[in-house]
Formats: structure tokens, C-alpha cells, sequence
């Protein structure tokens, strides 16, 4: 029995110093993890005022570099890895890096021929040309702008600075009238009073001009805000609805079913790839023929050129268009101030929108550009086979895509020699066109 007894104490006692141990690791554990969150609190703070240091003082130009360049190197990654679809013939790193760089600043310039890409490639680089569109990157520019203003501008304390300024004025005008009613007793003169209602008038002043601003500030930071919105439904709606109605034309018509087939592209695929690149005006193609497979599918090509133009010398007014309707439709004062105050949000998309030389630049050279090319160029070998409605929806296409996209929906080597004269004249109304747009 005494064995049993020690034996039961030295358990007892076991068990109390394991129930000890217990509590002081739990307590080690609290005291850490309450450490590890301060310090989680400290490092976020620092990248926020790190973060909004740089965007405050560095020059926006430095950073949409650095953006393009790291988007670049990322997407040069991703192809690197990616395997291409012929085993026979790979491109070199360089040939990969300049595709990617092109890609991502939608120049459209390649070294590789398109066939070599496979389909991860292609859905790489539409992503890339999305990132890169000068859209979506002056979509980040407005979100930047965001923290430029006044850190308290972040929180929705703008309601609460009006009522307490509200609460001050009131306040200085209780004292105005205590400050009378000690005159009436005797307590105070007359030219006190007069001293006094100067003081209070200039403070009244100041305190309602400060309301003014701080609500204009205010108006202007969530103006910007909601504009972010705006340009991100903007490119999603585009994009999406256009990669619809290209996937739709492809199913429905049997020729540019085939075309793909023979080329071995998947129908999706390539709806969403030429929809981002003729939006965002790169040019890209997954055909190594770019879209002079498509040059009998007028209804393809009816499709893409409102893209083009949506995303590039029409974007500024179909974006105030949709600005109006949101404002008839919310009613909200963002919305409201956007459409008196465009010139002044800092977006540089709607600085020309109502000018002459604008409307000149979207209308006039294209149709200028459009006779040229049809007066030098109808009875030219690359319009041979073709008839009378697709040589013209063709040549309005090939027009618009040299001013924009740079797609081509005929082989200009082919052309005749009126070809060399009309890009001078393509240059020389390009050259015009600047010289408007900086007036």
C-alpha cells in the first residue's frame, strides 16, 4: 500500500508540474501571438507609408516603367515555361523576352511566327496585352492618384468634419449673443462689440471656407474613386461582351470554323485573345496570315472595328456616355461632378473629347483615309476574289487598323505601287492629326 501511495503523489505531483508547463506555454503562446500581430501592424503600416511616399514623390513616369518592366519579366517567365506547340523548333530566350515586352507595351511586334505558340502561350500573352493596354494602365493611374490626397480622405470621415465644423459655427455665434447680452447689463461696451463681431465674422469666414474645401477635396477623392470603377466595368463589359460575339460568328459560320481548325486553335481561346488585342489596339493575331484568313468574313470584321475604335479615339466619349447614364441612373453627386469637372479629374482620356480637332481625328481621317485606299487599291491583286460589299467593309477595316490596331485583312505586298503613296499620305494625315491634338 505505501508503494502504491508514493507512487500516487509522484503522479499527482507529475501531473501538477504538466498542468503548470500547460499554463505557462498558453501563456507563452498569448504573449506571443500578441507580439506577432504588433509587429504585422507595424510592418503594414510601414509598406502603407512607404508605398504612399513613393507614389507621392516619384514620378509617375518612373513608375508605369518599373510596372511595364516587371510585367515583362513575369510574362517572360510564364512563356519560358510554357511548352511550345512544335517540338522540332523552339524560339530563343531573346526571341521569347521581345515577344513578351511587345505583348505587354502592344506593340505587336514579333520575331516567332504565331504557329510555334501554343495555347498556354496564347492565354499568357491576352493576358499580358490586358495588363498592358493603356486602358487598364491608366485604370492604375487613377487608383494611385487615390493616394495623393489627405490620408483621412481614405476614411469616410468627410460627413462627421462637415457636422463638427457645423457645430462650430453654431458654437461662435452662442458666444457672439452671450457676448450682447453683457452689454445689456453693463458687463461690456460698445466698441468691445464691434471688436468682437469682426472676430467672430473672419472666424465664421475662415470656418466656412475650410467646409467648402474640405467637401470639395472630398467630392473630388471619391469622383476619382468611383471613376476607377467606372473604367474597370468599362473594360469588362468591352471585353467581355466582344469575346462573345466573336465566339458567337466563329460557331455560327462553317469558312471561319475551318480556318481555326486547320490552324489548330481553339475557338475560345481565340475569341478572347483577338477581342483584348483589338481593344487594346496591340495587333496581335493568333494566325501567322493575321486576319487576311478572315478577309471574306465581313461580319467578323464589322465586329472587331468597334472594339478597336471603343478602345482607342472612342473611348473618351463612350466613357462620358456611360458616366451620364450612371449619373440619370444613381443620381449620385460623383458622377455629377465628373461630367462639370472631366477637365480637372486628371485623367487625361477626357481632356479632348469635346474639341474639334478630336472629332477631325476619328471621322474625318478615317473616311479621307478610307477613299485613298479604295481609289488606289480596288483592282489590286490582294483584293481579287472579293466582291463589291467586302472590298468595302475590308478597306474600312485595313483603314481603321493603320491609324489603331495595325491588323491586317490584306497582304500589302501584294498591293500596287499607289501603296507607297498612300502611306506617305497616311503619314502625312498622322503628322497632321498630332499637330491637333497638341493645339
Amino acid at each position: 500500500m505505501e508503494k502504491f501511495t508514493c507512487f500516487g503523489r509522484k503522479l499527482e505531483h507529475f501531473c501538477s508540474k504538466f498542468v503548470y508547463f500547460g499554463q505557462k506555454l498558453a501563456l507563452f503562446c498569448k504573449y506571443s501571438c500578441r507580439k506577432l500581430y504588433c509587429f504585422n501592424q507595424f510592418c503594414q503600416r510601414l509598406i502603407w507609408l512607404l508605398f504612399r511616399f513613393l507614389v507621392v514623390h516619384v514620378n509617375p513616369v518612373w513608375i508605369q516603367l518599373c510596372y511595364l518592366i516587371v510585367v515583362s519579366l513575369v510574362g517572360y517567365l510564364a512563356l519560358k515555361l510554357s511548352k511550345v506547340r512544335s517540338t522540332s523548333f523552339g524560339p530563343q530566350d531573346l526571341d521569347v523576352f521581345f515577344t513578351s515586352v511587345s505583348a505587354t507595351t502592344v506593340s505587336s511586334m514579333s520575331t516567332v511566327e504565331m504557329k510555334v505558340f501554343s495555347n498556354t502561350h496564347l492565354i499568357i500573352m491576352t493576358i499580358l496585352m490586358f495588363v498592358g493596354g493603356e486602358i487598364f494602365v491608366s485604370m492604375l493611374g487613377l487608383q494611385l492618384a487615390r493616394f495623393r490626397f489627405p490620408e483621412k480622405l481614405h476614411q469616410c470621415t468627410d460627413k462627421r468634419d462637415s457636422a463638427c465644423t457645423t457645430i462650430n459655427v453654431n458654437h461662435t455665434s452662442t458666444i457672439y449673443c452671450s457676448f450682447e447680452s453683457k452689454i445689456e447689463l453693463g458687463l461690456a461696451t460698445r466698441p468691445q462689440l464691434e471688436q468682437k463681431r469682426l472676430e467672430f465674422e473672419k472666424l465664421e469666414t475662415n470656418v466656412e471656407n475650410g467646409v467648402k474645401s474640405s467637401d470639395n477635396d472630398a467630392l473630388r477623392y471619391h469622383s476619382i474613386r468611383s471613376l476607377t470603377y467606372v473604367v474597370l466595368g468599362y473594360l469588362l463589359i468591352i471585353h467581355v461582351v466582344g469575346s462573345g460575339v466573336v465566339y458567337l460568328y466563329i460557331s455560327l459560320v462553317p469558312s471561319a470554323i475551318q480556318a481555326l481548325n486547320r490552324r489548330g486553335l481553339e475557338i475560345q481561346t481565340f475569341s478572347v485573345f483577338t477581342a483584348v488585342s483589338s481593344f487594346t489596339n496591340c495587333g496581335f493575331i493568333p494566325t501567322n496570315e493575321n486576319m487576311m484568313v478572315f478577309k471574306k468574313n465581313s461580319g467578323l470584321l464589322l465586329l472587331l472595328m468597334p472594339q478597336i475604335l471603343m478602345g482607342n479615339t472612342l473611348y473618351p466619349p463612350c466613357l462620358l456616355l456611360v458616366i451620364w447614364v450612371l449619373k440619370k441612373i444613381t443620381k449620385r453627386a460623383e458622377f455629377h461632378f465628373m461630367l462639370r469637372n472631366y477637365r480637372d479629374m486628371g485623367y487625361r482620356h477626357l481632356l479632348y473629347v469635346l474639341t474639334l480637332p478630336f472629332w477631325l481625328t476619328v471621322f474625318g481621317f478615317t473616311l479621307i483615309q478610307f477613299i485613298l485606299f479604295c481609289s488606289m487599291e480596288w483592282n489590286s491583286e490582294a483584293m481579287e476574289g472579293l466582291s463589291l460589299y467586302q472590298k468595302l467593309v475590308g478597306s474600312l477595316f485595313q483603314t481603321v487598323n493603320s491609324r489603331h490596331a495595325g491588323e491586317s485583312v490584306f497582304d500589302l505586298s501584294s498591293s500596287n505601287s499607289g501603296t507607297v503613296r498612300r502611306n506617305d499620305v497616311s503619314l502625312l494625315l498622322f503628322s497632321v492629326e498630332l499637330i491637333l491634338i497638341l493645339l
